[in-house]
């Protein structure tokens, strides 16, 4: 046996030495003497091998699993141990029994140990592992019975009660009930000796070992065991038969004459002491002889532990009581009563039971019925104590915070009374005084203490005295119920006792000025309860187990207990069938009170007393009392005016509880007549009471049948309904005129009309139905007065209240809508719901209000009404409504949005009530529905804006009669058109109400759909703009109605648009076209389509609608058709007439042409002599150099189709054309753009827009023809044609292009303007990006120079600048992005002209040169706009900017600018580059530009259009940007996209910079700064500088350069004769924000110092210089160069050539003639504020 810590051997698999013992013992002798080891012998697995006989035959049965198992269970962690049970209980579920079996000779002992384990889990477990195996081996398990039952028994008893039912099921699965008192029979003994051996011999550190186990857990686990082996006697006894109970009385007479076994009556722990009490229970149960043998011990046990109110302990030691006093009749000789047990009883009765009322106080009756005669003599001052003691525990604290703990104690105290005054029930003195004791001292005080205690009240006192006096009625023969009781008269002077007491008790509380309300509540409480006990809630009587006590009839017999033991539960004591007060005491003491009230009343006018006389009359409203009453009071006579008393209390101004006065009336009212009442009520309604009162009244005569029958005549009578009305009218104009004094007269008013208008009954109205009608029709007309007031403020608690009453209304009353008046109500309550906030002035609470009103108004409505709308009706009247508001009212966004939902939630009522099948629903859609006639008046009424788009794309070809600036100048408002909102809320309607449909539905429904497929295109022509219309699409996406059209018949639909096509072209062609593509029918569904036109002749001959649909159709015909229409244009075009339709003809033919039909040679050649015939006789269709704003659309699209042509003949049949056919083409093209040129001012015309437009098309066709052509195509051109194209054509396009979007923006100056020709800028910008450099260099604008503008450039580079660099900034991106291409075509020659840089101060610091003026005049105007932009956005943060904003141009225009300035930077000699940026470094620029580039760019900047982020994830530093002027998709990325390519840029030229504007920044920027750069930009950056190395081609005289990627590494050698220098260049994981890394190769022949002033000279270069490695690498040999050619080091930088200007040494000092560069000289003078030399320290002239 090695130590704990040496290493173990790897592979070694030795068993332990125990394990090699175990097999020298079996090898020697084939048995082990109980010892216990592990086997090695079979298997290398580890196994257990038990301390039995036998071992190898009975381990190599048991399967390996559960050795494994088994082993695991013996293991000290707890969660082993816990998952290892779990598994053998698993693989006793799933094993086969037989291997199960084979297990059961090791599973006692496991078992015994493991169900007594520290751990309640394990032993939970071990129960259920225990069951499994029952389940398996079922009757195997016999023969291992006895060495399991004891601890199996003590597992039943867990004090884990998870466990404990876990054993329970267990031995409930082992055997049927029937057979288990036969198995504990058969272990009995077993079980008794395990139970012993714990009670009497175990400890707590026998049971456990002290050394593993802490004292804590020892401690635990004994009094676990303690508390289980004495429930386990108990339940071993209960379970056995009583003869095997016989058999183990002397094993039991062992244990309990040991005194171990009676100290644990007084153990330290609730637990073990509750267990002993509960196993004596079970001895005086079961074994009573030997209880009684061992009385002496027993008796003080028991009965002197009264006193231990543990919870644990009370309830077992009080059945241990009764069953001692039951059990042992001679119990009280070995106990001293009066001084042990009674002086513990009344001090726990005292204090209430400290809590445990529930359990002790049911018992205390059956104790005191079997106390004897020697415990409660003196009998009178035993029960006064006793009582006394009983009553006081009331007032205890427990008792008085618990009401369950009071009714216990209450409920137990007139038990014991009532035992205790029936069995005195004898007329002896002695009885007859300890009755009236009993009355007089104990429950009447009770009662008292009772009426001023609102928790008694409510408690079962007042019922159980009730009870308790109708038995006392009953025994004293006064139900008549036949009984003949010796004691009759006892119990009839009993009640006079009581009744007397209790009427003088109520009589002094009563006769008081000053008398408690509580008390008079309390009294009046007891008396309903006296007459009315069923009632009562009985939920405040305990549900209690007791005792049944019989009384003999014979006076001397004593009561005994009844049944087989006083655990049985039984009915309570003496529960009498319930009946009723049947004596007059009770009468009388109600009169006598009422009098006194009266009395009281009429002399104090006492509201105590009032409140009090009204509630004894609530109970008894009997002739008697009201008699007395009258007899007391002269003044009130005996008939039907007996209520002249309380209608002078009820008129009295300032009374504020009135409920008890009212009732009163009632109840002096059920000893009226039907008459007697109409005339009181309606009396009392002419008083001019307050309205409050009259609501009482009302609800008080509808609180039952009888009460609302009797008073039906008043109700519906006039005198109630013209108060009503009166009031209805008061309220509305009350609230109307002065609305802050809302006081509670109103708010009852409004409660009382509410309730008359819903309370039905028997489906009567409550009141007059005239009158009803006439309080709606006044509601409806407050209400309607809401809708013509400016603001509603004031008016809202008036609509408030309506709002309840109608909600009120309409949900109470059936039928309530065949009332006109309420029809006009919820049509007004509709009006309010369907209308804007900004124009009802209503608030959110309100309108919600009103929505519900009017959703029970329409529920209603449809029960109850037949399936169709009348005219007039509610659903007719609110239709035309709705339909008013679309065709004539101008919605905005949210009014459609609150018209739309208030009639889709109209019918989805309308839906729930009846279904959709229902007639109702497409009567009420057919109503909504526009007439044909106001379809057509709507839809021509959407603005014609929607014309430009398809137009200028090419989609659409119509024309305009006359066409006017204002026409085309018009924008939409923030109003909608009304088609467009009535399509929304139709398309609502259909999409709720009409789905699924009928053939008859969709026929109606097709019409709809194609109006709103018809508004969607509309609002697609206009692209969304303004936003309300973008708005109003989004409204409809979200509705789901752009896809409504799918749930129509295709072919119903497309005939539908076919035929409005045909008949109107325009917009319904688009939207023809539009539901082609979008029914995907171009290609798969062509003969649909077809059949539409059946032929292609019925087409012929071209109308402009006809057109239009032709165009639409023409991508879906068949190829055949195409040609035939080919045919047809032909024919038309060739055979031209004067009054012919040329134009038709053309369009139709480019139709087809753009459809990709095939034309033969001739055709062309035909169409093109017939257009150049058109030249010379119709000159004037070629609109050469005339005034467009005199042309007529008609003639421009003919231009147009020319143009379109041509082009086509260009793309197309370029090797067709001869030379005079290209000579007529580029001489109309140029001819077109002269006029172009000089129409400028007309191009707010679209027809002109879309001339310029088409004539831009055929130069951009002619440019990429002539440079994208293949060799072969030009040879087959005339040979002429190349040459003239470029010295003629292209200048000649060029001088008119150039200066066309300067006049375009001169002409029309603002950008948003309707008119403003954006198309015209992108189609001019698109051929403008063709034009060659050497036409910028000698371009013909108009010379354009600023004052007192320093420049090198020659007067045309200078004049392009000034002229195009402003148009940055112009709020147009076509514009921009043009003048960006073209700008940077010339950028690359600027720095040419500043020759060699700033010589103008050579002595300065660091000379400094401006880049061109024009383009840094707009950059710092760029600067302060993209400043005050970006002013709140943080660094790292994207600002988010809106598409094609004023702010999105700036920035644009902003980053244009850089781009140009850094292409520009990059384009400059390194000398030059120096400058430049000198210049940047002073003015700030750059450091601004960084800032700016951060807030654009977004934090994660990926390509969009991908999936999840993977290490191949596309960014916008990977991807180039694409800036071309007519991109429309994707601009939202575009300005990111930008900003990355700057700053890509940026780093890339300008690392020096960069690094050092990195540096100066704080910390929160420069970390944002950096881990962006890291994630994104270095890797690429890094990456392109490798590569750059790899594949450049400048090459060394004398130097290598290789790139190793993998290392970011670039490896310099250089070598001169029998010098050689490695140099290795390290770049930072955050190049270029990080400094460069120069280290040392190898090197040969160079000293050190000059080998580390060369390592410091390059890591100087590659850090300051702003360039590539390559460029620095150049400037490093150069400076190498010079210094073996010479040339001395400056002696301050000690560097041949300037870092930073890249000169050589110049200025020489006199004395010691070293040179100095001039910049260096100039820092060390300016530094030391010297001017001497810095080597010789002389003075440096």
């Amino acid at each position: 046996m090695g130590g704990k810590n040496k290493q173990r051997t790897k592979g070694n698999v030795r068993p332990s030495s125990s394990g090699r013992a175990a097999e020298v013992l079996t090898r020697e002798s084939g048995v082990i003497p109980a010892f216990v080891g592990f086997d090695t012998t079979v298997t290398s697995e580890l196994s257990y091998v038990p301390a039995v006989h036998g071992v190898e035959e009975i381990d190599n049965q048991v399967d390996a699993d559960f050795r494994l198992v088994l082993r695991k269970i013996s293991k000290r962690d707890v969660i082993t141990r816990l998952k290892a049970v779990q598994d053998f209980g698993s693989m006793c579920q799933e094993r086969d029994a037989e291997e199960v079996k084979r297990v059961l000779p090791y599973w006692p002992r496991i078992y015994c140990k493991i169900s007594m384990d520290h751990d309640r889990r394990i032993r939970e477990a071990t129960q259920q592992a225990f069951e499994q195996l029952v389940l398996k081996v079922r009757r195997s398990l016999a023969p291992f019975l006895k060495s399991l039952m004891g601890h199996w028994i003590l597992s039943q008893c867990d004090t884990y009660t998870p466990a404990a039912c876990a054993a329970c099921q267990a031995f409930q699965a082992a055997f049927s009930p029937t057979k288990q008192p036969e198995a504990l029979s058969f272990c009995k003994d077993e079980i008794l000796g395990v139970l012993q051996d714990i009670l009497l011999k175990e400890t707590a550190d026998t049971l456990s070992d002290p050394q593993s186990v802490t004292e804590e857990e020892r401690e635990a686990k004994y009094v676990r065991m303690l508390t289980s082996s004495l429930l386990g006697v108990k339940r071993l006894l209960s379970l056995l038969l009583q003869s095997d109970r016989e058999a183990l009385e002397q094993r039991l007479a062992q244990l309990v004459n040991s005194g171990t076994f009676w100290k644990y009556s007084k153990h330290k722990t609730p637990q073990v002491r509750g267990a002993f009490f509960e196993m004596v229970c079970a001895l005086c149960e079961f074994i009573p002889q030997l209880v009684q043998a061992e009385a002496a011990r027993l008796c003080p046990a028991v009965l002197l532990s009264i006193d231990d109110t543990d919870p644990v302990v009370l309830p077992p030691v009080w059945e241990a009581v009764l069953h001692v006093v039951s059990t042992i009749p001679d119990c009280w000789t070995h106990v001293n009563a009066r001084k042990g047990f009674l002086p513990k009883l009344w001090a726990l009765l005292k204090e209430g039971g400290k809590g445990m009322a529930k359990a002790l106080h049911p018992n205390l009756m059956p104790l005191i019925s079997k106390l004897p005669q020697q415990v409660t003599d003196p009998t009178l001052d035993f029960y006064t104590t006793f009582f006394n003691s009983f009553i006081q525990g009331l007032s205890s604290e427990r008792a008085a915070m618990s009401p369950s703990e009071s009714a216990v104690i209450v409920t137990c105290v007139v038990e014991c009374l009532r035992y205790c005054i029936l069995h005195n029930a004898e007329k002896e003195e002695g009885q007859r005084k300890i009755r009236t004791m009993l009355i007089s001292q104990q429950l009447l005080p009770l009662v008292e203490k009772a009426l001023g205690n609102p928790s008694l009240q409510s408690g079962p006192l007042f019922l159980l005295v009730t009870e308790m006096l109708i038995s006392w009625e009953k025994r004293a023969g006064l139900h008549n119920e036949g009984e003949d009781n010796d004691d009759k008269n006892v119990f009839q002077d009993l009640l006079a006792d009581f009744w007397e007491g209790l009427g003088f008790l109520f009589v002094r509380y009563v006769d008081n000025e000053e008398a408690d309300p509580q008390v008079l509540e309390g009294v009046a409480i007891m008396l309903q309860v006296m007459r009315y006990p069923e009632r009562v809630n009985r939920k405040h009587l305990p549900k209690k187990k007791s005792v049944t006590i019989c009384f003999s009839k014979s006076n001397n017999e004593k009561s005994e207990v009844e049944g087989d033991g006083v655990e049985k539960p039984v009915p309570a004591l003496l529960n009498e069938a319930l009946g009723s007060l049947q004596t007059q005491h009770l009468e009388d003491v109600v009169c006598q009170l009422a009098q006194l009230c009266l009395v009281h009343v009429n002399e104090n006018n006492s509201e105590r007393h009032f409140v009090f006389l009204s509630l004894l009359l609530r109970s008894f409203h009997t002739p008697r009392v009201f008699g007395t009453l009258v007899e007391l009071d002269d003044k009130i006579p005996m008939d039907g005016e007996s209520n002249e008393r309380v209608l002078v209390w009820l008129a009295e101004k300032g009374r504020r509880e009135t409920e008890h006065l009212v009732e009163m009336v009632f109840s002096s009212l059920y000893c009226c007549s039907q008459q007697e009442t109409t005339c009181v009520l309606g009396h009392i309604t002419e008083m001019d009471l307050q309205w409050g009162i009259i609501l009482q009244i009302i609800q008080r005569a509808c609180a039952d049948s009888e009460t609302l029958k009797s008073c039906s005549d008043w109700l519906k009578g006039s005198v109630l309904g013209e108060q009503l009305l009166g009031l209805t009218e008061e309220l509305c104009k009350v609230r109307r005129c002065s609305p802050t004094s809302a006081s509670s007269t109103s708010s009852h008013g409004w409660t009382l009309l509410s309730l008359v208008l819903s309370q039905h009954h028997n489906n009567e109205p409550l009141i007059g139905e005239v009158y009803m009608e006439k309080i709606l029709e006044k509601l409806h007309n407050t209400l309607s007065e809401t809708k013509s007031l400016s603001d509603a403020g004031d008016m809202e608690p008036l609509i408030s209240f309506i709002c309840d009453v109608a909600s009120t209304f309409f949900s109470s009353v059936q039928d309530c809508l065949l009332l006109l008046s309420a029809e006009e109500l919820l049509l007004t309550v509709f009006q309010l719901t369907a209308q804007d906030q900004t124009r009802t002035h209503l608030s959110d609470s309100l309108l919600d209000k009103l929505r519900k009103v009017c959703l029970v108004g329409v529920q209603s409505l449809i029960q109850h009404s037949e399936s169709e709308v009348k005219e007039g009706g509610f659903l007719h009247s609110a239709a035309i409504w709705v339909t008013n508001q679309l065709l004539t009212v101008s919605l905005d966004i949210k009014s459609l949005q609150v018209l739309v939902l208030a009639v889709q939630s109209l019918v989805e009522t309308v839906i729930s009530v009846c279904d959709r099948d229902s007639s109702l629903l497409v009567q009420l859609f057919t109503l909504l529905t526009p007439s044909q006639t106001e379809w057509i008046r709507i839809r021509q009424a959407l603005p014609p804006q929607w014309i430009n788009t398809p137009l200028l794309s090419g989609r659409h070809r119509g024309v305009c009669e006359k066409p006017s600036v204002d026409l085309w100048k018009f924008r939409l408002s923030t109003r909608l058109p009304a088609h467009l909102c009535a399509c929304a809320l139709l398309g609502r309607v259909a999409q709720t109400a009409l789905i699924p449909l009928d053939q008859k539905e969709a026929e109606c429904l097709s019409h709809l759909l194609s109006e709103l497929l018809y508004a969607v295109q509309w609002c697609r022509e206009v692209e969304y703009s303004p936003s309300i219309v973008s708005a109003y699409h989004g409204l409809l996406t979200d509705w789901g109605l752009s896809g409504l059209h799918s749930q129509v018949p295709e072919s119903v639909l497309l005939e539908r648009l076919y035929t409005r096509s045909v008949e109107e072209g325009g917009l319904w062609s688009l939207t023809l076209e539009g539901y082609i593509h979008t029914r995907s029918m171009t290609d798969t569904n062509s003969e649909s389509v077809r059949k539409l036109y059946s032929s292609v002749d019925s087409l012929f001959p071209v109308s402009q609608s006809k057109l239009s649909t032709l165009q639409a159709l023409c991508p879906s015909m068949t190829k055949e058709d195409r040609e035939t229409l080919v045919a047809l244009a032909t024919a038309g075009i060739i055979n031209w007439q004067e009054d012919d339709n040329v134009y038709g003809c053309l369009a139709v033919l480019m139709c087809c042409l753009k459809a990709n039909t095939q034309v033969d040679e001739e055709v062309v050649q035909a169409i093109l002599a017939t257009v150049m015939e058109w030249r010379n006789s119709k000159e004037d269709w070629f609109l050469f150099s005339s005034d467009m704003s005199k042309s007529t659309t008609e003639q421009l699209t003919l231009t147009v189709e020319m143009m379109r042509f041509l082009a086509w003949l260009v793309t197309c049949c370029p090797t067709v054309l001869h030379s005079s056919q290209w000579d007529f083409l580029l001489c109309s093209m140029l001819a077109w753009l002269e006029t172009a040129s000089e129409n400028v001012s007309s191009l707010w015309n679209p027809w002109v827009q879309l001339f310029v437009c088409e004539n831009a098309a055929l130069i951009v066709k002619l440019n990429q023809f002539f440079t994208s052509s293949s060799p072969d195509i030009l040879e087959k051109l005339p040979s002429e044609l190349k040459g003239e194209w470029t010295d003629f054509f292209v200048e000649g396009i060029y001088n008119l292009l150039l200066p066309l979007p300067i006049k375009i923006t001169d002409a029309f100056t603002e950008p948003d303007d309707p008119v403003f020709p954006l198309a015209v800028l992108q189609s001019v910008g698109v051929a403008l990006t063709y034009v060659p450099v050497w036409q910028l260099n000698q371009n013909s604008l108009p010379p354009k120079f600023i004052a007192d503008q320093k420049t090198n450039l020659p007067g045309p580079l200078q004049t392009l600048l000034n002229t195009f660099c402003p148009l940055l900034l112009f709020k147009a991106r076509p514009l921009q992005i043009t003048v960006y291409h073209l700008l940077e075509k010339v950028m690359p020659q600027l720095p040419e002209c500043d020759g060699e840089g700033d010589k103008s101060d050579d002595d300065s610091d660091e000379p400094c040169l401006s880049p061109p003026a024009s383009l840094m005049a707009i950059l710092s105007t760029c600067e302060e706009l993209c400043d005050s932009i970006l002013a709140g956005v943080q660094v790292g943060e994207f600002a988010v900017v809106q598409s094609l904003s004023v702010e999105y141009s700036c920035i644009l225009g902003y980053l244009l600018a850089w781009k140009l300035l850094l292409t520009f930077f990059k384009s400059s000699p390194s000398h030059l580059r120096a400058h430049y940026a000198q210049y940047l470094k002073r003015s700030c620029s750059l450091n601004k530009l960084l800032l700016h580039l951060f807030k654009l760019m977004p934090e994660n900047p990926f390509y969009p259009g991908q999936g999840p982020e993977t290490k191949d994830t596309k960014t916008f530093f990977t991807e180039s940007l694409s800036l071309v002027v007519d991109k429309s998709d994707a601009v939202e990325w575009e300005l990111p996209h930008l900003a990355c390519t700057v700053y890509y840029s940026t780093v890339q030229d300008l690392p020096a910079m960069v690094r050092l504007w990195w540096n100066s920044q704080e910390k929160r920027v420069s970390a944002a700064v950096e881990k962006f750069t890291i994630k994104y930009v270095s890797p690429v950056l890094s990456a392109q500088e490798i590569s750059s190395v790899h594949s450049s081609t400048q090459m060394f005289d004398s130097m290598t350069v290789k790139a190793r990627s993998a290392a970011r590494e670039v490896i310099a050698t250089y070598s001169v004769d029998d010098i050689f220098i490695e140099l290795v260049i390290q770049l930072p994981q955050n190049y270029p924000l990080g400094s460069i890394t120069v280290d040392s190769g190898r090197r040969v022949g160079v000293a050190v110092q000059q080998w580390r002033n060369w390592m410091l000279q390059l890591s100087t270069y590659l850090t300051h210089q702003n360039g590539s490695i390559m460029e620095g690498l150049a400037l490093w040999k150069n400076n190498v160069d010079k210094r073996f050619e010479g040339i001395e080091d400056c002696m301050i930088c000690f560097s041949v050539i300037h870092g930073s200007n890249y000169s050589l040494p110049k200025k020489a000092c006199r004395t010691c003639k070293k040179k100095f560069h001039s910049a260096c000289l100039y820092k060390w003078f300016t530094s030391s504020n010297k001017s001497t030399c810095p080597l010789c320290r002389e003075t440096f002239f």
